[in-house]
């Protein structure tokens, strides 16, 4: 490493445990690291008995179990990257096996040279010089005796593909690493792009919530990106055919529900929102107390007054009748009579103010003695309003984000 001095190197092994000779690989590391003086941490993990439990692929689950203990180091350690063995020979596999899988242009970008804490110095040197280079300095070095095995995929693409497309071309493998390059700084244009189209969101509870009219005027190209980062932005991390399957809710006419990995889409009153897979549970019923104070997403302010001409100003102020009120969600059967209109069941008046139906159990009701008092957004009940000239409870209600 080019200014190695400023590093301080640690090493970490991580043996799935699928291998008989997988202990011995351990062994080796231990010893090697303890030669050259660098500090080790082993772990184990049982990836086959794993992956049955997540309802995973052998491969998959060893890769995030691998990672999982690899950052876990580095908090340990208090704090710097990872950097892996990755070779020229890895990312081509990698290129090729997301083409026959029918990847985008995202998955035809190859491994990353940088993601996050993880660093890859070696992806742009083939696996023939970092043996040469080994072999050299007298490095031993230990093979996994899997690799050989092409029942994977991957050591399918090594073993065969490869060799037969560097008798088309011997330099494929730089060839195919090449045009990832080239594929990356495409993709990180449309990344861009897309990020643009996904600040038009806004927060809606635990949520994204996007217009779906501009979703469907972007190229799907930006929509699909847009959505993707809305996506992670609420722990999920969905496919593309999941996100294929959002764009769709939005041309549908009816509005929607797609679940997928670690989130959920809605699509209704021409907004799509991406919400978080398990739902928060709204708010505890608490006591309305003097002053201002936090419910959910909402601010609620309540002051004794003596009320003005006018009890009613906006739906998000008013004066109340004195007396015990506590904030809650609605609940079967409430109803509320807003202004000289007839009374209407809040989901009736919700479902007009095209209130999203995730939304609905956030929204804060104040309830008394005689019932609903007023609720957050629609304003207060016409008979719970105080009378000009007497004794009243000067309320403010409004979403925390304004």
């Amino acid at each position: 490493l080019e200014g190695a001095e400023r590093y301080t190197l640690r090493s970490a092994h991580y043996d799935h445990g699928l291998r008989p000779g997988s202990g011995q690989d351990a062994q080796f590391v231990e010893a090697w690291c303890r030669r050259l003086g660098v500090p080790l941490r082993v772990e184990r993990g049982d990836v086959a008995g794993e992956a049955r439990r997540r309802g995973l692929g052998v491969e998959e689950c060893a890769r995030s179990m691998r990672y999982d203990f690899l950052q876990r180091e580095v908090q340990r350690a208090g704090g710097g990257c990872i950097a892996t063995g990755h070779h020229a020979g890895d990312n081509a596999e990698t290129v090729l096996l997301h083409l026959v899988r029918g990847a985008g242009l995202r998955g035809l970008c190859g491994i990353p040279a940088q993601r996050g804490n993880i660093v890859r110095p070696m992806l742009d040197t083939s696996r023939q010089e970092i043996l040469a280079w080994l072999e050299e300095r007298g490095i031993p070095h230990r093979e996994d005796e899997s690799n050989a095995d092409c029942r994977y995929a991957r050591n399918l693409v090594r073993h065969q593909v490869l060799p037969l497309l560097e008798q088309l071309n011997p330099q494929a493998q730089a060839h195919i690493a090449a045009a990832a390059r080239r594929l990356t700084q495409d993709e990180q244009v449309l990344e861009e792009l897309g990020g643009q189209l996904a600040e038009q969101a806004v927060r809606e509870g635990a949520g994204w919530g996007i217009p779906i009219q501009a979703l469907l005027q972007a190229p799907p190209s930006l929509a699909l990106r847009a959505l993707s980062q809305l996506a992670r932005r609420v722990g999920g991390n969905p496919q593309s055919r999941h996100l294929e399957g959002m764009l769709a809710l939005c041309a549908g006419a009816g509005g929607g529900r797609l679940e997928a990995p670690g989130c959920v889409a809605l699509a209704a009153y021409q907004r799509l929102t991406l919400l978080p897979a398990r739902a928060e549970p709204p708010p505890e019923p608490a006591p309305l107390g003097e002053g201002s104070q936090v419910w959910g997403a909402w601010q609620i302010e309540a002051r004794p007054a003596v009320c003005p001409g006018a009890a009613y100003r906006s739906p998000e102020e008013f004066y109340l009748k004195p007396g015990a009120y506590h904030l809650r969600s609605r609940m079967p059967g409430d109803g509320i009579q807003l202004g000289r209109r007839p009374r209407k069941r809040l989901k009736e008046l919700m479902i007009e103010a095209r209130i999203p139906a995730h939304l609905r159990p956030g929204v804060p009701v104040l309830a008394g003695e005689g019932g609903v008092a007023a609720v957050g957004g629609l304003g207060p009940h016409w008979e719970a309003l105080a009378q000009p000239g007497q004794p009243s409870l000067h309320i403010r209600i409004h979403p925390t984000q304004e």
